[in-house]
This record gives structure tokens, C-alpha cells and sequence, in this order.
């Protein structure tokens, strides 16, 4: 789905390592009848156990990429998958919208929204992430400088003064030409080139400037030694502990919230009717109070709706997904809510992890 978003001003992130940690209980479907909001809605759940292994399917393992959603099961041998953050559907690269977080690796920076986290242990926790991507370059001659970049993986607007970092996440190369692209590897520059679409290196990184941001790829030499540094705070800057995350997804609005219903897409910076008020096809993700995560899609409800229904099948911490034709879900070996297009990025359960 795309999305008319309100963004606040934020920057990007890194963590630890990937959870294997396998699932000691079954994966289970079940479809549930809930009375809600008024209303009478027939709701397709998984059920998966804490401990299940989890990660960001990405289409063709890439970020900016689409592929069906089967497609993306087959390629993590997954036992359960559900769509994951908003992305650009109709207009240029289908880059998403939100934060990823793969084999404790940020992959893509979102600025909006509500994202879910898995740490190693399997425990799921749930927060307005914000992260913030600076660093410090070291000449060969010792003098040091700062730097930052805004985002991730993205495809930069026509005429826009950005600073975006790529990582082999985004594939072989950074999948546009313009700027100016300083090439990394191990830490050390090993190139500063105009950027004609330059390759990733798979040991490395590169830092594409473009616009008036040009000016700031003069600080990185060849032979300097590259720093980064991430920060992770919620939406109001406290920082909180998502060091330790190694799967994460953003999308949002939150839907519930210590068990309570918690809806404020507006705070979240969605401005679009299909998020403030229509009706549509919704997909869900929810922590229960035993620490198991429920996956969960319906055909139709506006977002106040889905909050309801959320709480009522007694979600701890519930929030919103992509929807509309992007609303997939596949577990018990079968497609249980079949999406009306490609997708870009998914949570995928079970089987393998990276």
C-alpha cells in the first residue's frame, strides 16, 4: 500500500546477531468470530510460540524488491508469514516505508509508525522506534570528522541533498546513478567515485551524497577508517533498549497497548484515509500476555475496528501492517489470505532464518 505520511525529521541503525532459536510448540490457525466496535467480524489467526525463529523475508532477499508472497516462503522456508511494512506499490522503486531490522542488521530506516522487535530469546517487544545512523571518519593522517546518514537502502527523489548508506542487503548494486558514492570495505574507504550505479561490496558499505550533501563526501579519503554509530529512541527521543533486536519491522498505527485499546495514527505521522478512517482489508501482528505473537488479517475494518478486535482476541501489545492488497498470510502449509499484489517485505516464521 502507499501511503500519504506525515514524517518526522530522524535517521538510521545497526544491532547484534541472528535468532535461531527454535520453536518448542506448534504453529496453529485458526479462523475466529469477534464482536466488536459493534460489529460481528470474521478474523484468519496464527498462533506462534515464543522462541520461533523469525525474520524480515525480503523479495528476492533484497531490499526494494517484489515477489509473491509464496514465492518469499519458499525462499525462507518459512511455516508461517505475514506482509510487513507499507511500500511504494504504484509510483518509482518499491522501496518500504518502514524500519527493518534483519540478522541484527537495520536494513531499511523508517520515520513513522509503530515497529515490533525480536531479540535473540525469541521475546517480542513492541515501541515507536526511532534510530539515528552517525559516524566519524579518520584520515591517514589521524584527523577525524563527523558525519550522518538519513536513511538506508532507498532510492533517493529526482533533485534530492541526501546522505543514504547501502549495505549487501540492498543487492549487488545501489540501484540508481547520480551523486557522488564512497565505496567501503572492512571499515577502510576504498574508493570515492561519481556513482554510475556502483557496486556493493559484500564485506562493505557505501555512502552515496548527493545534491548540497555532495560537499560532505570531501572528509572521506582513501585509506580513512569509517565509524558508525547507531542511537535507538521512541518517538518522544528516550532512548530505549533495542540493541539487542535482531528482526524488526515498522508499519503502524499502534492498536493496542498494555492491553488497552491505543489508537493515534495521526501522533504516528499518517495523514491518508485508508489509515485514518476507511474501511479495508487489515493485517495485524499482536504480543499475548504469554510472550507468543498472534498474526492476524481481516477482510475489512477501519482502524479504530481492528484496535477492538485486536484487544478482544487478547493482544498484550497489538499494531497494524500494510493492508488493502497487500494483506497476506500464509501458515499449516497453505495460503490462508492471498494478497492482491507483489510484495516487498514480510515476518517470516520458522524454517530459515536468513
Amino acid at each position: 500500500m502507499a501511503l500519504v505520511l506525515a514524517l518526522p525529521v530522524i535517521l538510521s541503525g545497526a544491532v547484534s546477531a541472528p535468532q535461531t532459536v527454535d520453536a518448542k510448540a506448534a504453529i496453529n490457525t485458526k479462523v475466529q468470530k469477534v464482536k466488536a466496535a459493534g460489529r460481528n467480524f470474521t478474523v484468519q489467526t496464527v498462533s506462534i510460540p515464543k522462541g520461533t525463529s523469525v525474520t524480515v523475508g525480503l523479495a528476492k532477499k533484497q531490499v526494494g524488491q517484489t515477489a509473491t508472497l509464496p514465492s518469499i516462503v519458499k525462499a525462507y522456508g518459512a511455516q508461517a508469514a505475514i506482509n510487513g511494512a507499507f511500500f511504494e506499490a504504484y509510483n518509482g522503486a518499491p522501496d518500504p516505508y518502514g524500519m527493518l531490522i534483519a540478522n541484527g542488521k537495520v536494513i531499511h530506516i523508517g520515520r513513522y509508525g509503530t515497529s515490533i522487535g525480536f531479540k535473540e530469546d525469541g521475546s517480542a517487544i513492541m515501541d515507536s522506534l526511532q534510530v539515528s545512523l552517525t559516524g566519524k571518519v579518520t584520515d591517514t593522517k589521524g584527523k577525524s570528522r563527523s558525519w550522518y546518514a538519513t536513511f538506508i537502502n532507498r532510492t533517493p527523489s529526482a533533485n534530492a541533498s541526501i546522505t543514504m548508506l547501502y549495505t549487501p542487503e540492498r543487492g549487488a548494486t545501489v540501484g540508481f546513478k547520480g551523486g557522488t558514492a564512497v565505496v567501503m570495505e572492512k571499515g577502510i574507504v576504498t574508493k570515492k567515485v561519481p556513482n554510475t550505479n556502483v557496486a556493493i561490496p559484500k564485506n562493505g558499505s557505501v555512502l552515496v551524497f548527493t545534491g548540497n550533501q555532495k560537499s560532505s563526501s570531501d572528509r572521506f579519503t582513501v585509506g580513512s577508517t569509517v565509524e558508525m554509530n547507531y542511537k535507538y529512541t521512541n518517538a518522544a527521543g528516550k532512548e530505549i533498549p533495542w540493541q539487542d533486536v535482531v528482526t524488526a519491522v515498522g508499519a503502524g498505527p499502534r492498536l493496542v497497548k498494555d492491553g488497552k485499546v491505543a489508537v493515534n495514527p495521526t501522533s504516528e505521522g499518517f495523514k491518508d484515509a485508508k489509515i485514518l478512517n476507511a474501511s479495508g482489508a487489515r493485517s495485524g501482528i499482536a504480543i499475548m500476555a504469554d510472550g507468543s505473537v498472534m498474526l492476524a488479517t481481516v477482510s475489512g475494518a477501519t482502524i479504530k475496528e481492528w484496535a477492538a478486535v485486536m484487544q478482544k482476541l487478547g493482544a498484550k501489545q497489538a499494531m497494524n501492517l500494510d493492508g488493502g492488497a497487500s494483506s497476506g498470510m500464509y501458515a499449516g502449509g497453505k495460503m490462508l489470505t492471498s494478497p492482491g499484489r507483489l510484495l516487498s517485505n514480510t515476518l517470516v516464521f520458522g524454517g530459515s532464518v536468513r
